[in-house]
């Protein structure tokens, strides 16, 4: 059996878990506190959710570039993107208005990769995986 990872479902599914920890999370799970839990502003999980974007993109973009369809412009939102998450980071008292812009140039980066793939012609086919 052939098992094939498709890693720009995962971008966009690490990207959207990064977004409903920020956005939603605070407002459901205010009582994680007093249970002595705290993944809200939690700055060591924000820093691995960031870490965990930036890992499956990074591989999911190359290949999709290397193999695929030779296009810089989802490189291009990604990174924007990223230094979002980053900047959010630093800039923390603005994240909410950081935030939405950079989770979604992730997701459209992954998307555009994707289908950037699968509208690939594979005219060398000698170095493109199906």
């Amino acid at each position: 059996m052939n098992f094939r990872v498709n890693w720009d479902a995962m971008g966009v599914a690490a990207s959207l878990a990064c977004a409903i920890h920020c956005a939603i999370l605070p407002l459901l799970l205010t009582s994680l506190p007093v249970l002595g839990i705290n993944i809200i502003d939690n700055e060591a999980f924000e820093y691995f959710m960031i870490v965990l974007a930036f890992g499956i993109g990074v591989y999911s973009l190359r290949h999709g570039y290397k193999k695929h369809h030779h296009s810089t412009l989802p490189i291009i939102m990604f990174s924007i993107g990223i230094s979002g998450l980053i900047a959010k980071q630093i800039w923390h008292k603005y994240q909410l208005w950081i935030l939405p812009f950079a989770v979604l140039l992730i997701v459209a980066a992954h998307l555009m990769n994707f289908r950037a793939c699968r509208v690939h012609n594979h005219a060398h086919e000698d170095d493109c995986d199906h």
